[in-house]
């Protein structure tokens, strides 16, 4: 069994403050992208769908000074992927995460995107982290505009306790021993 769901992740306070500047409705849909892409790419689907959640967690608010958001700046300057591993971490971490589980998220919260980096990342990704640079990536709208897309809180909730029932339906299955043959 699971130390830390997705619902208990939204529900905490620095995840709904930090999720909600850079979009509920993509960090939940990025969630859902990643769960079926690990299905996929025998990877956890626990990690993914976490670290999808949690993978724009520290973006920051790039505005002009006429309150608009400034695109070319915010590529420019962005550093959200560091920023979102470290509050990835902790928050995992606080919340009763496996140290080692709450290190692998972070990480991919990390290495979701290279923009900030001076050189491409191209193959030196692991699955987990390739996962969800793709989860994210298929939610990408120009000019970062999924980062707009709105969800209430009740309806992102309703919509991680879905997915919290096939992650652990996975988790399961993987853990149900075989049976013997008749």
């Amino acid at each position: 069994m699971r130390k830390v769901t997705l619902v208990d992740l939204f529900k905490h306070h620095i995840t709904r403050k930090y999720l909600h500047r850079s979009g509920i409705h993509h960090a939940v849909t990025a969630a859902y992208y990643a769960f079926d892409l690990a299905l996929q790419r025998n990877v956890s689907v626990d990690f993914a769908t976490k670290a999808a959640l949690l993978h724009d967690i520290g973006h920051y608010e790039w505005y002009n000074n006429n309150g608009e958001w400034d695109y070319d700046e915010y590529r420019e300057n962005d550093i959200h992927a560091i920023k979102g591993a470290e509050r990835a971490h902790k928050l995992l971490i606080r919340l009763g995460e496996n140290r080692s589980a709450a290190k692998h998220i972070a990480v991919a919260v990390l290495l979701h995107t290279d923009s900030y980096l001076p050189f491409p990342l191209n193959g030196k990704q692991t699955a987990l982290q390739e996962v969800i640079t793709l989860a994210d990536n298929k939610d990408e709208q120009p000019k970062g505009m999924h980062h707009y897309k709105q969800m209430e809180i009740s309806e992102a909730i309703k919509h991680l306790h879905q997915l919290d029932l096939k992650v652990d339906a996975v988790l399961a299955k993987q853990e149900s021993p075989n049976e013997m043959p008749g």
